[in-house]
């Protein structure tokens, strides 16, 4: 060989490898969710101002494999780090606060941990190696480390970590750490994307407010997007046939997809068909509108009825007493009458 060649060195383990207790391949992919880096953001505008960067659990779900990864939710955990020397991490709140959001979320599993700096030193070594560990950790997955930058006038920065055990003694191997990066994605579907574009349009005004849009100003918006959308199609479909853009095979393939998905209808068709769709959508909001002021109007008059009618009971068991006393008036007048007790003529004649 000459001296140009690479070599690869492989070193044995330093103790004996107990089979079975090896931690499992990481993650291939990490998927974020809006509103778990939503949290992370509201956690770092909070932070003291002494406090150059904050920490917090991650959490979520895992595919059946291990080769995906979904954060869904985080929460803060408090930590203190004294001029690069000690750090201290509040263990037990974290333990508390990860057992309660489990009981809230019993589908959610602990991912990892994240951070508002895309610095990585020795406490970044020891808090991932903690939140690998066993038992209160993800073992045997790999703990995911989310490095968040949140660097003011800079765009946010986000990075996936896993880590491998590196050190020649054990004491070495609890505060270091070899940080590999993991590809990473936001993921989020069409009712999160609506609230994204809602709050995105408050950055360009002065006041930073917006207000909420009803469902047909939605729909005109949704509909000049698909319009703008068919537009820069058709200039890049009608550049490539002008020969001013170079073809793109994946892309004419990806265009000849799409298409393929559309119905094959008549304009017309499709006026009719949406006219009709209009007209089942008003019948059904009619009916249930009047179903509903029926409902209301029979609440209504079951509470009048159950509210007056005890008083109008009462009066008029009284006013028919009175009217019977007034045309009976000796019944009334006599009194009680004993069984034994004869009456006035049987004495005058006995």
């Amino acid at each position: 060989m000459t001296d140009a060649d690479s070599f690869l060195h492989l070193a044995r383990p330093l103790g004996p490898v107990v089979i079975g207790n090896q931690p499992v391949t990481g993650p291939l992919n990490v998927v974020v969710q809006p509103q778990a880096l939503f949290s992370i953001l509201d956690h770092s505008l909070r932070r003291n101002a002494d406090q150059d960067r904050v920490i917090g659990t991650l959490l979520g779900v895992r595919s059946e494999d291990g080769s995906e990864v979904e954060i869904r939710n985080s929460f803060a955990v408090p930590h203190t780090e004294i001029l690069n020397e000690q750090v201290e991490v509040e263990m037990e709140y974290q333990k508390t606060m990860l057992s309660l959001h489990l009981k809230a979320n019993p589908r959610e599993i602990l991912i990892g941990w994240y951070a508002t700096s895309s610095e990585l030193n020795q406490f970044s070594a020891l808090i991932q190696n903690f939140y690998s560990s066993q038992g209160d950790g993800t073992y045997p997955h790999p703990a995911v480390h989310l490095t968040v930058s949140t660097v003011p006038g800079q765009d946010i920065e986000i990075r996936a970590y896993v880590s491998a055990s590196v050190g020649v003694t054990t004491e070495r191997i609890q505060d270091s750490a070899s940080f590999i990066p993991i590809p990473h994605e936001i993921r989020y579907g069409d009712a999160e994307k609506s609230g994204l574009e809602l709050i995105s349009a408050a950055k360009d005004r002065d006041d930073r407010t917006v207000g909420t849009m009803t469902d047909i100003e939605s729909l005109e918006r949704a509909i000049q997007e698909v319009l703008g959308l068919i537009e820069r199609v058709a200039e890049y479909v009608n550049s490539v046939l002008d020969e001013e853009r170079p073809p793109s095979t994946a892309l004419g393939q990806f265009l000849l997809d799409a298409l393929a998905l559309a119905p094959k209808v008549e304009p017309a068709d499709i006026e009719r068909d949406f006219n009709n769709h209009i007209q089942d959508v008003l019948v059904i909001s009619y009916l249930a509108n009047t179903i509903r002021t029926q409902i209301e109007l029979s609440n209504r008059l079951a509470t009048a009825a159950l509210t007056a009618g005890p008083h109008e009971g009462s009066g008029a068991a009284a006013a028919t007493g009175s009217e019977a006393a007034q045309q009976r008036p000796g019944r009334d007048q006599r009194g009680p009458r004993g069984r034994g007790q004869p009456r006035e003529a049987d004495r005058t004649l006995a």
